[in-house]
């Protein structure tokens, strides 16, 4: 080996050391078993002392060597020693050197720099022996794996694909460096500029090798503060909540974008700078941006130096367009701007987007709208022509589908609003847009995009879909004062086997219900625009006595049934869905309770344990019952809709067979408006009426059946509990006090209720969606205040049974639900001498009798004395004040309600708290 080559190679192997001064010597880090991630590490690690940055490498610069000049002689041979995973030849590659060529020491150096220019080689030399010239080389290990340790706010699969270094490969000190430089950015950009990261090797047998990344995260660099430097016209305020970047305060919890970015940093100069143009101000500039760490170390204070200049006013707007089909004088009279208001950059973007919108209606695919600024500063006004350019007509060319795995192609393609060879129009591709989305199966930041196609004339819409789970398991729960907890849980999807078909199975247990639901729809039958739908389920509703601790049932309906549908598309938003349903209800009491012998000796319902208006409803009765909706529906996203309007109006009609007959109406609508900057108003009502079609008459008695009124309360109306609204009946039992006399109970665990609904009702609803800035957004929590309004009423009064009209505390009477031949009402008396007398009229006039030990025998059974109230018949509206929050948790959509009774009735149940949560799958 020549001198100069022996002093290169000293150096440089001294120089590859120093490149990465974290990394340690092989032989300082003893090689482990790579067992675990710990395994990688050390028993003691040298660690340099300059760990933040790696030094950089210095330049070698040969100095010469005085040797004595000699003939050079030739080479005889090349070999090449050393070499374990290389091809002696693949190595000879590297270098210029060749058998035949006069050896010199130049020669050997710059062999010796090309191979540790591949950066394949851990050690060189370059031996001469009489011609025959000998390359030793020790190569770069294979990297065996990469291991990251304390890495706890960037997890492995943030950092791996940023890396270079990757399992297999061969290991390079330059790619070392630059993934510690990759890694500390990373940081960077989540905020933590005090993250550093030291490199170390671990060597194994077969020349492999672990490289662990010991990684010191930090503390999270906050902005401290914001400063503005020559905001004359805005407060700080204002103008920080037109930027992203917020300063950290420690109430504002769901506060993101709080950590320092130099690329936010960026953003939110153009952010300042639209600020400003919105408000009139078209010379404003951002004159420098400063971001100083504080001494700790550990927050950022952010300084803004701003000229807000004049502020200009709208002049001479005007519109000249060379697309024939508009006349610019015509377009100009519907601008929104006008002369003398404030001129607004954004309104001009508006503008410019709706005009290009209107033209694309007509077949104009690429129109182009340019606007052409005139600046009055004498006058300070800003003029603006708005120039329509000639664009040809375009034609669909063609509509591909990407990306869908699952779905069906033609799932997505029946949902355009436009077909292949028809004029472009861009309402609608912005409705096959809102369509696509509304089904559910897709990403939401989905829009259908337009290419070129192969002439002037020709456009291609791209469907570029990324399917999201479409199946949904909804677990909820509530919790009532009443009825303590209450579970519902679901399973569905939404897109069965990729044809757009939705199958699911539902079910729910509380206290006072049952119910078991199996559903499928099919919204394109046989490939046509005609839905299909069918419902098969069982309910089973215990009217309890809510406010008894011994909790005993009162009446229990059972509904087995099945609904079949049809639905037909009458226009682009309007559709009619036609209805079969068949029930078979079933309402029954305890015998055991509220059935005793009547005079006859037979087994019958007793009103003075039941009530008069659950005997009246007891019994089997089949519902047959056809239907229909003519149902309008424009709303942007039928998932999470922001603006639009929907609404329908029902028919039912029973009596097509069976045992009962009625004639009910319902009608719904909803719109929801943008209200900016993430808020969203919306508003729904509802609204129905039912009329029997066949009487019972039966005094006190209403025709409409138990099971078929309207019923109002949690989940339909927050603030009130599970059918808490509307008619009810109380039965509220007589005590004796202390000093003996007769009183009403006060206590309502002593009470029974039963709600026994209505034959009209509306429903109102307001709410506005709340924004809490991009993080929570991105989390999605959605808080929300809302307004409920409601009301059910209209039956006829039932007959309730006073077994006590008090008259001097010790007096009572009862009602017998029976008449005489006449059809009087007929009441038991208890006489002074134990004897009972039947009497004919009012309860009112009824004669004074005796109670004995504070309970009355009537119809061969003793109950304790008691009187029935009727409340809540009313339509006078009641009145919930609320709030929601929404969030899209890790397990799933979870929803709170917090809502308290402004205006309520007498009989009324009302409940504060509700939540539920679901996941997707």
């Amino acid at each position: 080996m020549t001198r100069l080559g022996q002093i290169g190679m000293a150096l440089l192997g001294t120089t590859i050391l120093a490149g990465v001064p974290q990394m340690a010597l092989a032989a300082e880090r003893p090689a482990q078993k790579p067992a675990a991630a710990s395994a990688a590490k050390p028993a003691a690690a040298a660690k340099p002392a300059a760990a933040a940055k790696p030094a950089a490498t210095p330049v070698i610069t040969p100095q010469p060597v005085a040797t004595a000049t000699v003939a050079a002689e030739p080479i005889l041979s090349l070999t090449v020693e050393g070499a374990q995973r290389l091809e002696p030849d693949t190595v000879l590659s590297y270098i210029q050197m060749r058998a035949g060529q006069p050896y010199s020491e130049a020669a050997a150096d710059q062999a010796l720099k090309d191979l540790y220019a591949t950066e394949l080689f851990a050690d060189v030399s370059v031996r001469n022996d009489g011609g025959r010239v000998v390359i030793t080389v020790k190569e770069n290990p294979v990297i065996n794996r990469i291991v990251l340790e304390g890495n706890k706010h960037l997890k492995e699969d943030k950092i791996n694909p940023e890396i270079k270094l990757a399992p297999r490969q061969i290991f390079t000190r330059s790619k070392v460096r630059a993934d510690v430089s990759r890694i500390i950015e990373l940081y960077k950009r989540q905020g933590r500029f005090a993250a550093t990261v030291e490199p170390k090797m671990v060597r194994l047998d077969q020349n492999r090798v672990d490289i662990v990344f010991e990684i010191n995260e930090g503390p999270k660099s906050k902005v401290r503060q914001i400063n503005v430097i020559g905001n004359e016209h805005f407060s700080l305020k204002e103008i920080e909540a037109a930027m992203i970047t917020k300063t950290a305060r420690p109430l504002h919890i769901f506060r993101s974008n709080t950590s320092y970015d130099p690329d936010k940093l960026a953003y939110d100069q153009q952010k300042l700078r639209q600020f400003y143009l919105t408000q009139g101000y078209a010379d404003f500039r951002v004159v420098s941006a400063v971001a100083e760490l504080t001494p700790d170390k550990r927050d950022f204070i952010i300084t803004y130096v701003v000229e807000e200049g004049q502020r200009y006013k709208f002049g001479d707007v005007k519109v000249e367009s060379q697309l024939r089909d508009f006349d610019g004088a015509q377009l100009a009279k519907q601008l929104p701007m006008k002369k003398g208001q404030w001129y607004n950059a954004k309104l001009v973007e508006d503008t410019i987007d709706k005009m290009n919108e209107t033209v694309g209606v007509f077949g104009y695919a690429f129109a182009d709208t340019r606007p052409d600024y005139q600046r009055d500063p004498k006058n300070l006004e800003m003029g603006v022509t708005f120039n329509l350019q000639e664009a040809p007509r375009v034609y669909v060319e063609r509509i591909d589908v990407n990306g869908n795995t699952l779905t069906q192609d033609k799932v997505v393609r029946r949902e355009f609003r436009l077909a292949e060879g028809d004029a472009f129009n861009s309402v609608q591709v912005k409705r096959s847009t809102n369509r696509i989305k509304s089904l559910g199966y897709f990403q939401e930041k989905f829009e259908v995009k337009q290419v070129n196609g192969s002439a002037r004339d020709r456009i291609i819409l791209e469907a570029n879909v990324e399917e999201k789970p479409t199946g949904e398991l909804q677990l909820s729960a509530g919790y009532s004062s009443l009825e303590s907890f209450i579970f519902q849980a679901s399973i569905r999807q939404n897109n069965f086997r990729g044809r757009g078909q939705t199958i699911g199975l539902s079910g729910s247990v509380s206290r006072y219900s049952k119910s078991l639901v199996l559903s499928f729809t099919e919204p394109y039958l046989m490939d046509k625009n005609v839905s299909m739908g069918i419902d098969i389920y069982r309910r089973d509703y215990n009217n309890y006595n809510y406010y008894s601790t011994s909790s005993n049932s009162l009446y229990k309906n059972s509904t087995t049934g099945f609904q079949a549908r049809l639905g037909f598309a009458v226009t682009e938003f309007m559709s009619l869905v036609g209805r079969y349903t068949l029930n078979y209800d079933n309402v029954s009491l305890a015998q055991s309770q509220f059935y005793t012998q009547n005079a006859a000796g037979v087994l019958a319902c007793n009103p003075l344990l039941a009530g008069r208006y659950l005997c009246d409803a007891e019994g089997k009765r089949l519902s047959s019952i056809v239907g229909a909706s003519l149902i309008y529906d424009n709303l942007d996203n039928r998932v999470r809709p922001t603006r639009g309007r929907s609404g329908s109006l029902g028919v039912d009609f029973a009596g097509l067979g069976g045992d009962v007959r009625y004639a009910r109406v319902r009608a719904n609508a909803s719109q929801f408006y943008p209200l900016g900057k993430g808020f969203i108003f919306s508003m729904k009502g509802e609204a129905g009426a039912i009329k029997a079609l066949s009487k019972r008459n039966l005094d006190g008695v209403d025709d409409v059946f138990l099971t078929d009124r309207f019923y109002l309360g949690e989940p339909q109306m927050r603030g009130f509990d599970i059918r808490g609204i509307g008619p009810r009946v109380v039965r509220k039992p007589y005590v004796t006090d202390s000093t003996g006399a007769l009183t009403l109970s006060t206590d309502k665990n002593a009470w029974t209720q039963d709600a026994v609904g209505g034959k009209y009702y509306y429903l109102f609803h307001a709410e506005v969606e709340i924004p809490l800035g991009s993080g929570a957004k991105e989390m999605g929590i959605r808080p929300s205040v809302f307004l409920d309004v409601g009301a059910v009423w209209g039956i006829t009064k039932p007959n309730l049974t006073d077994s006590c009209t008090v008259q001097g505390n010790v007096n009572c009477a009862i009602f017998v639900p029976s008449r005489d031949s006449s059809g009087n009402k007929l009441y038991l008396q208890t006489n002074p001498d134990g004897t009972t007398a039947t009497l004919t009229g009012s309860k009112d006039v009824v004669p004074a009798a005796t109670i004995s030990g504070a309970t009355v025998t009537a119809l061969g059974s003793n109950i304790s004395p008691f009187k029935e109230f009727y409340y809540g018949d009313s339509p006078r509206p009641r009145v919930a004040l609320g709030v929601g929050f929404n969030w899209n948790s890790p397990f799933g959509p979870f929803r709170i309600d917090i809502a308290k009774s402004l205006l309520h009735e007498v009989g009324d149940d009302t409940k504060t708290f509700q939540f539920n949560v679901g996941t997707q799958f």
